[in-house]
């Protein structure tokens, strides 16, 4: 705690009014002081809150990654002041009230909207409506599953959400509470701020759901509640605890409240109150302290919160000294992989380069996720309802199932959004490293929470398969062709399409290595030859490209092409040697990021100085970085069509013979 913590001494008993009082008056003046922001949610929800952390939360703001605190997620994430005003008040010591006079300033920890990584006690990135519900089930969820490896004495705490009516509108809150409600995640305790009122006005104008009732059918316990009668909500709260289902509690409450002319009404939802009606509000609430002073009295019993959470967390940590759990839970929550698994990686890649496999990358992927998942416990599966088309399922690999949280499997269901937000909250938890799996052209479903695991830096692997037009009948509803350069343009996201069973199984290794960042993983479905000359120990995927055929003569041309069309790219340069007598190179590019990170030097070696031609079933946006203005580019320029593969390329004039016209142009 800081000095300020130090020497606080208490007066007299503090009221839990007082105490929500205080949280009111930091967030109308933090947004006062920035002109910018959300005072009504934090003033609204202050009561609530207030209740949740003085009776109930158990959390340790001097040991703020404990393992075993419970999570809390501010879904509402425009509501920010609320939480900096917690931090604050609770002692964080990244916290200082000097954070929160910087409120949405450049460089300060007190953002816009909750950052994951910006301040201590931040569980995840909110402020996309819903994300923070839905990163919660995945919180949860991985809570129930640690506590089936490793006991109660261990792991053992609650998800807490708020959630506003936006939350709950977006269609990622019906994937996230189904899943929930389905496999009967207890420990999820979610607060409603039902206070009717949206940007626009009251929420009447664009919905009239029954929420009480739609999570009821969703398999949840429910609760409605004053979310400004303290004892109230303390006493749902209680029940939820009890429960053998997910929680939510609904909590009327007024946004804005105690603004005595503002409170209720759309205008204090985000932007400042102003100086008269702040001045109202604080003679309303019997507030009669500067702007951001807080009497000791009152910060000393906020303080007094976190001293009960960190003699809690002393518990837990001789019982962990203890326990013979010790070793196998601490390397779980670390997240560090055995080097058994790329060990097995090695054996595995050797072993097909001798017998020179040919499966669809796909399947590849399941092969060398057998090996991977023989290695470790840490990884678990899943799949948006596509496990034996994604093939991403092992052997003796158990599936969760409601109650039943031992295993290694999700059955996600055709929820790919849902999906991607809860392997967020699996790897912000901590325990595990989430894959899951549909087809890259549902990468357009996933997409907020795939922005949110490369903006938060979680390693998170999306398995994607069905690549291209490649997969043929299905037709161009399923075909992706914009999804790689979405994709690649997204920061911090590693975009592997490898070109046959060994790159499957290096790009499989560097995912698994990236603990700072997503992977996404792009897969065939149709059967891909094995194209190394001979086996090394190195990863040559590792630096994004390499040199897969360097012609013997200097060379007049470069291939350039990642996965499914690295066989043309050879097919190409076979032709262009033996009936024209250019000597082309072939280069796979199987992640461009990765490539992007080598020094110039590298880069030019592979590039090369002869014209270039990039090779890719899927749009041109971006490839001309590496082919240059006089480049050529064989691939898609439309959407494709329903027929068998083979004819799709030979229509959109994929082929070699296609690819050694465009370098004949080129170069004559």
């Amino acid at each position: 705690m800081n000095s300020q913590a130090a020497a606080l001494k208490p007066v007299a008993a503090v009221s839990e009014r007082d105490m929500a009082n205080a949280i009111r008056a930091l967030a109308m003046d933090s947004v006062q002081k920035a002109n910018s922001g959300h005072p009504g949610m934090p003033m609204g929800m202050a009561d609530v809150a207030t209740v949740l952390f003085s009776r109930f939360i158990t959390i340790d703001p001097s040991a703020p990654n404990w393992p075993d605190r419970d999570r809390f997620v501010l879904s509402a994430g425009h509501g920010s002041m609320l939480q900096y005003a917690l931090h604050y008040l609770l002692g964080f010591e990244d916290m200082p009230i000097e954070e929160l006079q910087r409120f949405r300033q450049l460089g300060s920890r007190t953002a816009g909207h909750p950052e994951y990584g910006h301040a201590l006690g931040i569980e995840t990135t909110t402020g996309p409506l819903g994300q923070g519900i839905s990163t919660a089930v995945g919180m949860a969820l991985a809570e129930r599953m640690l506590a089936a490896r490793h006991g109660a004495d261990l792991v053992d705490h609650f998800t807490y959400v708020i959630a506003g009516d936006g939350c709950l509108q977006e269609g990622i809150s019906h994937e996230a509470i189904d899943l929930a409600g389905h496999l009967k995640l207890s420990r999820l305790i979610v607060f409603w701020d039902d206070n009717a009122i949206s940007i626009d006005g009251p929420t009447s104008l664009s919905t009239s759901m029954d929420q009480p009732s739609r999570f009821k059918a969703a398999g949840w316990h429910v609760q409605s509640v004053n979310g400004h009668d303290t004892d109230s909500v303390a006493a749902a709260i209680e029940a939820a605890q009890q429960s053998d289902q997910p929680s939510l509690i609904a909590c009327r409450t007024v946004i804005g409240k105690g603004a005595p002319n503002l409170g209720g009404s759309e205008k204090t939802h985000g932007a400042p109150l102003g100086d008269a009606e702040i001045a109202a509000t604080r003679e309303n609430i019997g507030w009669a302290y500067a702007p951001f002073e807080v009497p000791d009295d009152i910060l000393f019993a906020w303080r007094e919160i976190a001293s009960r959470g960190q003699a809690v967390r002393r518990a837990w940590e001789q019982r962990l000294v203890a326990s013979p759990q010790r070793e196998a839970f601490e390397s779980a929550v670390a997240g560090t992989l055995p080097d058994a698994v790329f060990e097995a990686l090695g054996v595995f890649r050797k072993e097909h380069v001798e017998k020179a496999t040919k499966v669809a990358t796909r399947k590849a992927s399941e092969m060398a996720l057998a090996a991977i998942n023989a290695a470790t416990v840490l990884t678990v599966g899943g799949s948006a309802d596509l496990t034996h088309s994604n093939l991403t399922i092992t052997k003796g690999m158990d599936r969760i199932a409601p109650g039943d949280y031992a295993g290694r499997y999700i059955h996600y269901g055709i929820r790919e959004h849902g999906m991607a937000a809860a392997m967020n909250g699996i790897a912000l938890h901590g325990g595990f490293v989430p894959y899951g799996g549909t087809f890259l052209c549902f990468a357009d479903y996933a997409r907020g929470a795939m922005r949110l695991s490369a903006l938060m830096g979680q390693r998170v692997i999306y398995v994607m398969t069905h690549d291209s037009i490649g997969l043929g009948e299905d037709g161009p509803t399923h075909q992706p062709v914009e999804h790689l350069a979405m994709l690649r343009a997204t920061p911090n996201l590693n975009v592997f399409r490898p070109a046959d069973i060994i790159e499957t199984a290096e790009c499989w290794e560097l995912a698994l290595r990236s603990e700072d960042r997503p992977s996404v993983l792009v897969l065939s479905r149709q059967n891909l030859p094995m194209l190394r000359q001979g086996h090394v120990d190195e990863n040559r995927s590792s630096r994004g490209a390499y040199i897969l055929r360097e012609p013997a003569r200097h060379r007049a041309v470069t291939l350039i092409a990642t996965g499914s069309e690295v066989e043309i790219a050879i097919a190409a340069a076979e032709r262009l040697d033996t009936e024209h007598g250019i000597a082309a190179a072939v280069v796979s590019m199987p992640c461009w990021e990765l490539f992007e990170e080598q020094d110039a030097d590298y880069r030019q070696a592979v590039l090369g100085l002869a014209p270039r031609i990039a090779i890719e079933a899927a749009a041109r946006l971006g490839w001309d970085r590496w082919i240059g203005d006089t480049g050529a580019f064989v691939g898609m320029a439309g959407f494709g069509a329903s027929a068998p593969a083979p004819d799709l390329y030979r229509h959109f004039d994929i082929t070699p013979e296609a690819v050694a016209a465009a370098a004949l142009k080129l170069i004559i």
